[in-house]
């Protein structure tokens, strides 16, 4: 999922860089221009409001004395959450409450300047305000402003940034999740449908989905299925004729017999030809029908546990046999045992022809080496020594009857379905084989198997 995680990333940077952008620019202005609690334009709905708590509280202090106005002071302070104290002349606090440092001597300098009086020294968040009673006499009323209309420290502006960006990382990563998983969904399915799954589909997992990448999904599920609807066409097709020929061939075979009976000397060279060419079509005919029952699944697949190292010791002692005949040598190096769960026979029709296809190019006077090795998995490993092919046909080894350029000719290239069935043999077990040119030349042909796919 390299390209989702690719294009999942670029999308949550961008996002979150523009985010970024906003939220840090908003916070620099706001900040630039945020005005302090005692400079304009904040200083005259302050001065009103602390005017007006001066001139209650000397009123109720001369009317109904130090209990009431302790009073009205804790209502204020619970309404209100600003802390208020009022002194006389002599800088006594008229309700008996404890002040805060600074506030005496605040309290001093607004009767001396009989005008408000901020906190530019000591505890921040003082106003101090002058008032007159009916009565004529003079008090100072302070007033201790609530935290939050104090000028905050930087730590906390830097809390409050930081746990914006968190909230816009938290949205942008839901938005890119959102924008990314229909494409990885959609890739996933492509990826399914190029590893021979025709019937991957994905609109499905799309939910509700209505914007383009929904369409995109629908519009994919309607060309797998016209390929699958294809290809399987084919390959009834192609197993149909193969099958349908296999009755003209054996009534060759039998014409065949009665021609050689009857025929002259002379005619023999000519009816060995027509032999061979009958047993070569005949050999087709057989590769096709299995070929077409592998990939359509038309018959089960019976599987049983049994030794690995048996079955590729027995392929390997066969084809060395024939290809001492030739000059060349099979050679094995695997563990003493190994034990799969699979179908015997298929993947003996699979390991052969992957070594007798090695054995068919390999270089005379060399050894092609069959290595096994086991663990968690099976990996087979079949080498020849011959010229190898060229790093651009390696994926197309696999395909039904593909053959390399300068394969083509009978005397060195078979028929095209071998490897073929090897592949689709190997892929019913949960396996994957791959090929690929060997560092001092030739062909190495990788087959690895799951010890113990789809055990029930």
């Amino acid at each position: 999922m390299k390209l989702g995680r690719s294009l999942f990333l670029k999308i949550f940077l961008w996002f979150g860089a523009a985010l970024l952008t906003v939220v840090v620019g908003t916070f620099l202005v706001g900040e630039l221009l945020r005005p302090e609690p005692f400079h304009p334009p904040m200083r005259r709905p302050l001065d009103a409001a602390v005017n007006g708590y001066a001139r209650v509280a000397a009123e109720i202090y001369e009317r109904d004395g130090h209990a009431a106005l302790a009073e009205y002071f804790d209502r204020v302070e619970r309404e209100a959450h600003i802390r208020l104290f009022l002194f006389d002349p002599q800088l006594h606090e008229l309700a008996g409450r404890r002040t805060p440092g600074g506030a005496s001597d605040l309290a001093q300098h607004a009767f001396l300047s009989h005008a408000t009086e901020f906190a530019d020294y000591g505890p921040p968040g003082l106003v101090a305000q002058p008032v007159t009673s009916t009565k004529s006499a003079q008090y100072v009323l302070v007033a201790e402003l609530p935290m939050e209309r104090r000028s905050a420290p930087l730590w906390d502006h830097l809390l409050h940034l930081l746990a914006i960006i968190a909230v816009a990382g938290l949205f942008c990563y839901w938005l890119a999740r959102y924008l990314t998983a229909p494409v990885t969904k959609l890739r996933a399915a492509t990826q399914e449908l190029a590893r021979g799954n025709l019937s991957a589909r994905v609109a499905p997992a799309f939910g509700n989905r209505r914007d383009e990448l929904a369409a995109l999904a629908k519009d994919f599920d309607q060309m797998a299925e016209q390929i699958e609807t294809l290809v399987n066409g084919q390959r009834r097709l192609l197993g149909d004729i193969s099958h349908e020929l296999r009755s003209p061939l054996a009534r060759l075979n039998v014409a065949l017999e009665l021609a050689r009976q009857r025929a002259g000397a002379e005619a023999a060279t000519a009816l060995q030809r027509i032999e061979r060419e009958a047993e070569t079509l005949n050999e087709m005919i057989g590769q096709l029908l299995a070929l077409t029952r592998l990939e359509s699944h038309t018959e089960a697949v019976e599987k049983t546990s049994f030794d690995l190292v048996q079955l590729v010791r027995e392929i390997v002692d066969d084809a060395d046999y024939e290809a001492r005949n030739r000059n060349r040598l099979v050679q094995l190096e695997a563990p003493t045992a190994c034990n799969i769960f699979g179908n015997e026979q298929l993947l003996r029709r699979a390991i052969e022809n992957v070594v007798r296809n090695a054995v068919q190019y390999t270089a005379p006077e060399t050894a092609v080496e069959v290595k096994l090795a086991c663990s968690d998995q099976a990996v087979i490993t079949v080498r020849d020594h011959g010229a190898g092919v060229p790093a651009e046909t390696l994926d197309k080894l696999f395909r039904a009857f593909y053959r390399v350029d300068e394969a083509r000719d009978r005397n060195s290239g078979g028929t095209g379905l071998g490897l073929a069935i090897a592949e689709r043999a190997v892929r019913l077990h949960g396996g994957t084989v791959e090929a690929a040119n060997a560092s001092t030349g030739g062909l190495a042909v990788t087959i690895v198997l799951p010890l113990n796919a789809d055990k029930k």
